[in-house]
């Protein structure tokens, strides 16, 4: 396996820790109120979404965090966690808003060309 496709692997995982720490744990605090400009009031009530949300990226962290280890399946796990990842940032930019396809949906194209390529 080259190095790019891994370090790319490497980066989405830490990314996609860092949204479930702040999808299910900073959500209502004022950390979470900032990094997704919300007041209060909104943070609360839409906190068990935020959970879900949180949890579902940390299934994305940890089927990268896996497709790191060597394996005969590595491309195959790496191809398909990198394709939901781009999906999801697909999806998020056309219904959440429109940075997530630079900060989700990008890099994970980035990782399935990166496999294509090398």
């Amino acid at each position: 396996m080259q190095l790019l496709p891994l370090v790319i692997a490497g980066l989405l995982g830490i990314l996609h820790l860092y949204i479930l720490i702040l999808e299910m744990f900073l959500w209502t605090s004022p950390y979470g109120h900032r990094a997704f400009a919300m007041t209060a009031a909104q943070a609360e009530a839409t906190r068990v979404l935020a959970a879900n949300q949180g949890l579902y990226n940390g299934f994305l962290a940890a089927g990268l965090i896996w497709g790191l280890w060597p394996q005969p399946e590595q491309r195959l796990i790496l191809g398909f966690f990198f394709g939901c990842v781009f999906l999801a940032g697909v999806y998020g930019a056309a219904t959440a808003n429109r940075r997530i396809l630079f900060i989700q949906a990008l890099p994970g194209l980035a990782g399935l060309i990166s496999l294509i390529r090398y």
